[in-house]
Formats: structure tokens, sequence, C-alpha cells
């Protein structure tokens, strides 16, 4: 049996090229005891994807050149010797880019069999996986959502943000979603439960929010950073909570570290006595499973939608990448291996 994978073969400048990777095709060995053989199915894309290539974006050390792109996936064991994992077994792992994973079920403190659910194994890279849990903690914890509370999300069609109009609503409370495309605008107001979207692209983001809630939001979640960010301070009610989940519009630089937008309005945070903090997903892993069986449940029961993008063949990995940073994606961007 043969495996293709995907490795680093320049640091990307910009967006990513082909020329940056390098397909290469192994041998796949006989398993050792306590090992075992996935198929990959899905892959999931994030952003943070880029840091690993140049930086490690302060979460690891960053790739190597010649070093399969890492990267979460689901898949299904095909050959086992793991007395924990039979064939016929779908996980979530850390797959890297490539078609098959030999794992000895030990080293990926992340690997786990999926639930028989009757979802398709691809929610656990998206709203059953580390994704939802972003937002589920996002918005619940760091953003201490309330009843009647107005949600400002930025990149609201994106992996996180799509999830995040049906969790507001959930708790009894209003959403505005950001977002660059009348489609995106579609799936957000018909789909996902937000209650109005903007259109940052072609409307006065100012102006609308203004018309919308004049008195104010009550949580900004922010995924884009930017100026999008200043303009959202403007816009905060007292005692507002600004929930820093990532900055994308700052993801396509060159020197990611030397942003050359600069912050006008952060003075309204101590005017306007709100806070401003930013969360790594996985200090809330002890509570996984909270969120995974909260989520489940909403999704059961019809009250919580979800969206996602998904683009076909290895060889596309690259390419879905961009998506993020062109903005083309509509929900959680995944590829489907096989």
């Amino acid at each position: 049996m043969i495996n293709k994978k995907l490795v680093l073969a320049a640091r990307p400048k910009g967006l990513v090229k082909q020329s940056d990777f390098l397909l290469e095709t192994e041998d796949i060995r006989e398993l050792k005891e306590n090992e075992c053989l996935i198929k990959t199915q899905f892959l999931s894309l994030a952003p943070v994807m880029k840091f690993y290539m140049l930086d490690g974006g302060g979460f690891a050390n960053p790739l190597s050149i010649g070093e399969t792109i890492r990267g979460r996936g689901v898949g299904q064991v095909i050959k086992s010797r793991n007395t924990s994992y039979k064939e016929g077994d779908y996980v979530s792992a850390n797959f890297g880019w490539q078609e098959y994973l030999i794992s000895d079920c030990v080293s990926d403190k992340m690997m786990y069999k999926l639930d028989d659910h009757g979802l398709s194994p691809s929610t656990a890279l998206g709203v059953l996986g580390v994704t939802g849990y972003t937002s589920y903690f996002g918005l619940y914890e760091i953003g201490e959502l309330k009843e009647n509370d107005i949600v400002l999300v930025s990149a609201a069609a994106g992996g996180v943000g799509n999830i995040i109009g049906g969790l507001a609503k959930i708790k009894g409370a209003k959403t505005i979603g950001l977002t660059s495309k009348p489609e995106k605008a579609k799936v957000l107001l018909e789909k996902l439960s937000y209650d109005h979207v903007i259109n940052y692209k072609t409307e006065n983001v100012d102006e609308r929010l203004k018309e919308i809630a004049p008195n104010g939001v009550d949580v900004y979640f922010d995924n884009v950073g930017g100026e999008i960010l200043d303009i959202a301070l403007t816009n905060l009610k007292k005692f507002a909570r600004v929930v820093c989940c990532g900055r994308i519009s700052t993801y396509g630089d060159e020197k990611l570290y030397e942003q050359n937008y600069r912050l006008k309005n952060w003075h309204l945070i101590l005017g306007r006595r709100a806070k401003m903090q930013g969360f790594f997903i996985y200090n809330f892993q002890p509570r996984f499973r909270e969120a995974h069986d909260k989520l489940l449940q909403w999704i059961k029961s019809g009250e919580l939608n979800y969206h996602e993008d998904i683009q076909v063949g290895l060889e596309s990995m690259p390419a879905a990448l961009n998506r993020l940073f062109e903005g083309k994606n509509v929900g959680k961007q995944l590829v489907k291996i096989s």
C-alpha cells in the first residue's frame, strides 16, 4: 500500500502556493504491536496552519522543510494491532496532510474514537470538535453571554462564527453577523440563526451598527482584528465583553507580527468599563465533553445548525487553506480525502 502526503517545500510569503509544498509517496510499513492504520476521510483547515509553516505561532515548533504539514483529521481504522481500536472504528487524530496514518494510539494525546451519533464524521472537525468548542467556550465563558444580550460577530460565516448565531439564540440573545458576500449573508440569516447581517465590503459598518444597535453591543466576538475591531470598540455598551478569538485580517501578511494596523480606540475599553480577553481553547480541554454533549443535544433537537464547506482531494489542501484568507469559505473549511 502507498501513502501520499504533502510536505513543506518552502516557507510561504503571502498566500500559499503549490510550490510551497511537495507531494511525496511512501510505502506503508507493517504495523507494530499496539499500532493501527487509519485511512483519512476528512482533513480540517484553520488559519493557524500558516503559522506552523512560518514560526509555530507560539503554539508549537515551526515545521521543518520536508516535514508533513500538521492538521487534524478524521478517518477509519482499516488495520489494528491495538485492542482499544478495532477495524471499522472512526477516530479523530492529528493526521497531518496525508492519506493514511499509522498511530501508536498513545503519543497523540488528542486521538479518540468518535461516538456513533448518526452525523457525518466530519462534524468531529467542526461543530463537534475544537472549532465548536471554541464557539461554545468563547461565547459562554469568555463572553459571559446573558439573556437579551446583543452579540456582534466578525467572520460570522467562518468555522467558529457560523455556530455563534445558534448558540446565542439558545440563550435568548440577538446576533449581528459581519460578512463579505451576499451568499454568505443568505446562509447566516436563513440557516444559522443570525438576526442581522452587515456586509463590511459594501456597507458602512459603523453606521449600520448604530442603526441596528443604537445603544451598543454587549458582546463582540472578534475573529479578525484590525479596523473592524476598532469600529466595534466604538459601539460597545458599558460593561461589554470583547472576545479575542482570532485576527485573520493580518494572517495574510508576510511579517505576521509587524501589523500595519494599530488600534485607535483601545482607550474605550476603559471608558466603557469593558473587558477584552483572549483565550486558548486547549485551556478548556478538561471540559470538552461538556461542550460536545451540549452541542450534540442542540443539533439533535434542531436548535443548532451548522455549515460545512467541503473541497475534495489531498492536492486541493493548499487552495483550501487560501480560501480562509480569501473569504471564500462558508462555514467550517474541510477537505474530503476518501
